[in-house]
């Protein structure tokens, strides 16, 4: 979007005489939206175009007749007489020879489309403040190198232009002749049957002129190839975006360019033809999003940013892996130990009964061997005793 606060009346006698310099309207500030653009331009499209539709009774002009089942053909109704080849063809049918189409296209079909008011205003607006942006201009085809400033606003005295010579010089003095003999360049026969529908030649657009009083500039530019003219009170999208392609080159008149705060109101301000409408804004009011990021009052709150990258890390199995355990559960730790221990232990009593085998001494019992069998005693004792006292009571 075009951000600055004025723009330069181009002069069109003295190169050296100072620029006059205008405000910028609200209107080039709007947020652009090809979404919409595209969307309204669709349907607006639609609204120009004319019913078409096949006779009512082509392909269904014969005296055909099926001739059922049980005569080994297909169903499909047949002409009926004789005599000739056409007898016994199959007719009707939208896979017969003569038949009618499927589907036959009617009149009522719904050839026209409601567009929202509201959502034609936003497409119109995203096209004018998209005509000041010169990458958008010439991202569309217009040849717009030699224009001193985009948007492009010329004089008042633009609008008594009643020669096409003049406007031609007009062209050539604020850089525009390139883009208008592009368009002229451009017109070929169109490739396709359109050539016998009154539609012969296609070319390229080339730059709209908008101006705010006719005292003869239809006239000056209405035989120029590609150059087309509209009023400032009657901004088509068709003609702001064709094909609904943001980017149009705009030549403006110095009064048509000071209506639009009139015309379309600012954030501010209601526009004084469109009752109760403002125009869209912007959801952010600074788009440097790089400034924001950057700027002290952001960065004194964002933490120190991750230089370092850690390298990838396994996932272990807890059952498998002891440090993946004892990160769960620490007590892990000690039950390892207490493991370990008794299995040395057992190790030990297992190398003492091989070493008394292997001299011939007598087999001493280790510590925990005396108590297992201590137990196991005291375990035999009381299973005794208690079948004792069952069969007392018996």
């Amino acid at each position: 979007m075009a951000a600055r606060p004025q723009v330069s009346v181009q002069t069109l006698g003295d190169a050296n005489a100072a620029k006059e310099q205008v405000k910028l309207p609200a209107i080039f500030v709007a947020p652009i939206r090809p979404d919409i653009v595209h969307f309204v331009h669709t349907n607006m499209a639609k609204n120009s175009r004319q019913p078409y539709a096949v006779s009512e009774n082509a392909g269904h002009q014969h005296s055909a007749e099926s001739w059922g089942t049980g005569r080994a053909v297909a169903r499909i109704p047949r002409v009926s007489g004789g005599g000739t080849s056409r007898a016994g063809q199959g007719a009707f049918g939208n896979q017969c020879r003569k038949g009618r189409m499927f589907a036959p296209t009617r009149i009522w079909r719904k050839w026209h489309r409601k567009i929202n008011q509201n959502q034609k205003r936003y497409a119109v607006a995203s096209a004018i403040a998209a005509s000041a942006v010169p990458a958008l201009v010439m991202a569309r085809g217009h040849r717009i190198e030699q224009v001193q400033e985009v948007p492009l606003v010329v004089p008042n005295s633009v609008e008594s232009l009643d020669k096409t010579k003049k406007a031609v010089a007009l062209l050539k003095t604020v850089g525009a002749e390139a883009d208008v003999d592009h368009a002229r360049d451009s017109k070929k026969l169109r490739a396709g049957v359109g050539k016998t529908r009154n539609r012969r030649y296609v070319a390229r657009r080339g730059p709209l002129v908008i101006f705010n009083e006719d005292k003869g500039v239809t006239r000056a530019f209405r035989n120029l190839p590609g150059v087309e003219l509209c009023h400032v009170e009657r901004l088509n999208l068709l003609q702001l975006a064709p094909g609904g392609h943001l980017g149009r080159f705009c030549i403006w008149t110095k009064g048509a360019f000071e209506r639009l705060d009139s015309i379309w109101g600012t954030t501010r301000k209601l526009s004084d033809s469109k009752k109760g409408y403002t125009l869209p804004q912007n959801i952010m009011t600074n788009s440097d999003i790089t400034r924001i990021i950057n700027s002290d009052e952001v960065q004194s709150k964002v933490r120190t940013p991750v230089t370092k990258t850690g390298r990838y890390k396994q996932k272990k199995n807890p059952l498998k892996n002891l440090g993946a355990m004892v990160r769960l559960n620490p007590y892990a730790l000690a039950v390892r130990r207490a493991e370990i221990k008794q299995e040395n232990a057992k190790k030990a009593a297992r190398a003492a009964v091989v070493e008394a085998k292997r001299k011939g001494l007598p087999i001493k019992a280790t510590k925990e061997q005396l108590e297992a069998k201590k137990i196991k005693n005291t375990h035999k004792k009381v299973q005794k005793a208690t079948f004792a006292r069952i069969n007392s009571e018996n």
